[in-house]
């Protein structure tokens, strides 16, 4: 060839010009995809292997290449390549020689990275002229160094040694890999909304407490390891991923609108069995999962359908991380939807239907574009008898198990102490939810980015793992030390939305790295999974699963053990150690090396290079979790309140519960105060004390005789212990969500509360409220409920219409209910709301006020189940009759007339004007922990207490003493209220 070509002097003859023309089109096809091809992919047809690196062409060839001359690594031993002329042969491998290395490799490299089909051939005369070339190139020190330098870039970059077939199909239509994207943001969408309504009304009915909160998380989640563990197993690949997509949205959307409807139904199911107990806790389980398990079935499913659309290539491989990220996106908009939009605006039935909506959109263009995307099914590997079985797990999965065990577990802590610093509400959890889906987000992006360039993904997964070990530390302290005076001075941040957004900028300034970090790790787990197997489904829902099932376990154990047990700085440094430890398991792992093609000592240097990187971030990160800080005992007692943090003088008790933070400070030496959840709910100064002993005594005085009570939130134990110095009293049952709130007030207010937790008479149920109503038939004659703050997120649940109807079930023929209302911390529309609702059920309620110089701090709605309205003047007969119950009043100055005539402010019915247009709290909306959360940080309680007397017309003069009115103006009567 090379003596034709030199010795062509006259004109060019139809056989040269044809071979001209083969030459240009072999040179333009070559450099094309040279240059189009992913960097790994272009260096990949750098590197041969030994067995075509030294062929002799020498000897007579068979005309054409047959599958028995493939290389041993070729996956399905076809010959695929058809180059041409020999004269584009020739010349376009000059271009290759002149740029990185021999012929032969290129020839080799370059066929089984085209697609599927073809054949290649090649004369005697063109092989040997190639081999001529190489020769003759090798013999240059310039070439050689040249080859040198990219055969060790080759190693680094790193390729898989597999068919190319399907991905140039795939992204030769761009819009509708990016259409496959928008579906699966929508699905994801949807299934946050669904998430957060469901949760919202299970724990109506199994509970709110921390042990019914980590068997709903348990039995979402584990409906999705199952279904992505299960649908590859169940659905053959036959069936078009995209129909089998859009069956399980609309299934998923059915679902949603079935439980709408069955919600309230498995509540009447449920609570004629509900206990205490392991039994108790047994049957809230099994009614979660029960619930649950269908949907997330389907949701967990949607990813492992649409994976085989995508080969399992390196490219496709690492398109799933692109899908998984685009669900995660979609997770983050359905949380800011549903926390900032359709639940603090409308309900639950409207946030249901537009996820329904969502689905029934997503599935239809699914089926849609299902009929324009070409599939082919992966064909099923060959297994020969005498193959050893693909083994359930390897260390890629145990590894990803603990990389969601770590998150769920950080997640937990993290945000306890977040919501501490930002202050509890439903606008908080939205907001630290999304802010770690976002980071998971993107780092699920940079992980696909890296899984479809780098050589061993392992290596990379390894040293995500290890350097999370270095990011915990770092989000710890940066919430214990960093944040906490970083744009934190509340007082100059009025607007409630920008405020809001400072918190997420915080946030994410904490959570970034680890989140991050761990986001990229799935997408690495898939590519590192997914070497040597063909069904791209099962490849992703068996990752899936297992980041899942570390997910379930690490929520549990750090919710229910860790955190009450070990605190949150001794939680913090078990997540580095196995978040390390994950790094190590996974770095000296034996399936590492034999998952690559490449000659040993490659593989020996890339062990010592990625090793050593991890044992040098590991020896960090050891000394790093020694030196965790200790969570601020003010973050845990005063919260987002900084400036308060160093007031106490002295911590008498600091204990991280299962549900709440519980903290006793000693604030001078009289005063003691008793903090919940990073606020103060009670103290011993005696304005506190009055609205306490307000609560316990005031419904008991209203009572003609009451033998039985009950007391919805334990405090400091003042109210109960109030209740306990009316000589008719005989048995006293507190409510308390958190166990270490009644040891704490045993402990430090025994004074205050009369000893009322060693009580014989009282009986302390570790429960949420409205749970133990549900599930229990006893009557009361009183039931005062005093819980947390109603910003505080899930409060607002014991002031819906549906929680006071319980109560006045459960009150005895006479019975009397009391309502503590706070005017603090909260606006207008709060407090309006609150008292509409009440009146809702209690019509002829009567409201009694702190009355601190004039205004009001908090007051308490007193009603009763015979619309009966408390008479001042029997309250004082009452008072007067036991001078043990005297001497109690006397204490908050209520022990003679003047002090009730102070505190008692008319009857809520003249309040009707005022409460025109408020909004009612329900269990469908709970719009009142909405109204709250926008202005936690508001003082207003003199402006709304004002307003409430100015509408009172009647306040304190016209004070109702039994049927007599001192200024002789005529009482309202029942029909005017109305």
């Amino acid at each position: 060839m090379k003596a034709s070509i030199s010795k062509r002097t006259g004109p060019m003859s139809a056989a040269s010009v044809a071979a001209q023309t083969s030459m240009s089109v072999g040179r333009t096809f070559l450099s094309t995809v040279m240059r189009n091809f992913p960097f790994s992919s272009r260096s990949a047809l750098m590197s041969g292997t030994e067995k075509w690196r030294t062929r002799n062409f020498s000897n007579s060839p068979p005309s054409s290449v047959t599958s028995t001359d493939l290389p041993a690594w070729h996956p399905c031993g076809k010959t695929v390549f058809n180059v041409g002329s020999a004269n584009a042969t020739v010349h376009a491998m000059k271009l290759r020689i002149e740029a990185r290395i021999g012929v032969e490799e290129v020839i080799c490299r370059l066929y089984p990275r085209i697609g599927l089909g073809g054949t290649f051939s090649a004369s005697y005369a063109s092989r040997s002229t190639c081999a001529e070339m190489c020769s003759n190139a090798r013999q240059s020190v310039k070439f050689r160094r040249r080859a040198t330098a990219a055969t060790n870039k080759s190693h680094r970059c790193g390729e898989w040694n597999r068919s190319f077939s399907g991905e140039l199909d795939m992204f030769q239509d761009g819009r509708r890999t990016l259409a496959i994207g928008a579906l699966f943001v929508g699905s994801g969408c949807a299934a946050l909304v669904y998430e957060i309504v469901w949760f919202q009304l299970l724990t109506l009915v199994i509970g709110a407490s921390a042990v019914s909160l980590a068997l709903l998380l348990a039995s979402f989640m584990g409906g999705m390891c199952f279904g992505s563990l299960a649908w590859p197993r169940l659905v053959s690949p036959k069936h078009n991923p995209l129909r089998m997509y859009a069956l399980l949205e609309f299934l998923i959307g059915g679902c949603g609108l079935l439980l709408l409807w069955l919600l309230p139904k498995i509540g009447d199911l449920y609570w004629p069995m509900a206990g205490h107990g392991s039994g108790g806790v047994a049957l809230r389980a099994v009614t979660a999962l029960l619930t649950l398990l269908p949907p997330t079935f389907l949701m967990g499913a949607t990813l492992p359908a649409v994976a085989r659309w995508v080969k399992s290539t390196q490219v496709g491989l690492s398109q799933l991380g692109w899908f998984y990220g685009a669900n995660t996106f979609g997770a983050v908009l359905g949380t800011l939807l549903a926390g900032f939009v359709l639940l603090p605006y409308f309900d639950v039935h409207i946030a249901t239907l537009v996820a329904v909506s969502i689905n029934i959109v997503v599935a239809g263009i699914a089926w849609t574009i299902a009929d324009g995307i070409a599939y082919q099914p992966a064909e099923e590997p060959v297994v020969a008898a005498n193959d050893p079985p693909t083994p359930a797990w390897s260390s890629v999965h145990f590894v990803i198990a603990l990389s969601g065990l770590t998150a769920l577990g950080a997640e937990v802590v993290w945000t306890r102490m977040l919501s501490l610093l930002f202050g509890a509400t439903a606008y908080t959890f939205s907001i630290l939810l999304a802010v770690f889906l976002i980071d998971l987000g993107f780092g699920s992006a940079i992980g696909a980015w890296l899984a479809r360039r780098v050589r061993w993904p392992a290596y990379q997964l390894a040293c995500c793992q290890a350097m999370l070990a270095l990011a915990i530390p770092f989000g710890a302290y940066m919430i214990a030390h960093v944040l906490p005076s970083w744009l934190a001075d509340r007082g100059e941040v009025t607007m409630p939305l920008a405020r809001m957004l400072l918190d997420l900028i915080r946030a994410a300034a904490a959570m970034l790295p680890a989140t991050l970090l761990w986001g990229a790790s799935f997408p690495l787990a898939v590519a590192t999974a997914g070497q040597g197997q063909r069904d791209t489904g099962k490849i992703v829902g068996k990752v899936y699963a297992f980041n899942t099932l570390g997910a379930i376990i690490g929520s549990a154990a750090f919710s229910l053990g860790a955190l009450p047990n070990l605190g949150s700085q001794l939680s913090q440094q078990v997540l580095t150690l196995l978040a390390a430890a994950s790094g190590v398991v996974l770095m000296f792992s034996k399936g590492i090396q034999h998952q690559q093609h490449e000659a040993a000592e490659v593989v020996a240097r890339a062990e010592k290079r990625w090793g050593s990187a991890v044992a040098v971030t590991l020896v960090i990160a050891f000394f790093l979790s020694l030196g965790l800080p200790h969570v601020p005992k003010g973050m845990l007692a005063f919260g987002r309140l900084v400036d308060r943090w160093d007031t106490a003088a002295e911590y008498l008790y600091v204990s991280e519960g299962l549900d709440a933070a519980v903290v006793v400070t000693q604030r001078d030496e009289k005063f003691r105060d008793f903090h919940v959840s990073g606020k103060v709910v009670a103290s011993n100064d005696w304005i506190d004390l009055r609205i306490e002993r307000m609560l316990g005594h005031l419904p008991a005085m209203a009572h003609k005789q009451p033998k039985t009570a009950l007391v919805v939130g334990c405090g400091a134990g003042v109210a109960a212990g109030s209740l306990l110095m009316h000589p008719s009293i005989e048995r006293v049952v507190i409510c308390e969500i958190e166990a270490n709130v009644p040891k704490a007030a045993g402990k430090f207010f025994a004074k205050e509360n009369y000893g009322v937790i060693d009580d014989p008479r009282v009986t302390v149920i570790h429960d949420d409220a409205r749970h133990f109503l549900v599930s229990t038939d006893e009557k009361f004659d009183v039931i005062t409920a005093d819980p947390i703050h109603p910003w505080v997120r899930g409060a607002a649940a014991l002031y819906t219409t549906e929680f006071l109807d319980v109560c006045s079930e459960h009150l005895a023929p006479g019975g009397v209910m009391a309502l503590w209302v706070p005017l603090y911390e909260t606006n207008e529309a709060a407090v309006q709301c609150e008292v509409a609702t009440f009146l809702q059920v209690y019509p002829d309620c009567t409201i009694w006020s702190s009355e601190i110089e004039g205004g009001g701090y908090d007051v308490v709605l007193l009603g009763s189940n015979d619309n009966r309205p408390a008479e001042v003047a029997r309250l004082i007969q009452r008072a007067r009759s036991h001078q043990p119950l005297l001497d109690s009043l006397a204490e908050v100055q209520l022990g003679d007339q003047d002090g009730f005539l102070k505190v008692y402010a008319g009857e809520a019915a003249l309040l009707n004007e005022w409460l025109r247009g408020a909004p009612i709290n329900r269990d469908s909306n709970l719009r009142l922990q909405y109204l709250a959360g926008w202005s936690i940080d508001s003082q207003r309680a003199n402006e709304i207490f004002g307003a409430m007397a100015h509408h009172v017309k009647q306040y304190r003069s016209p004070i109702a003493l039994g049927n007599r009115r001192e200024d002789g103006v005529r009482p309202v009567s029942h029909e005017e209220r109305k």
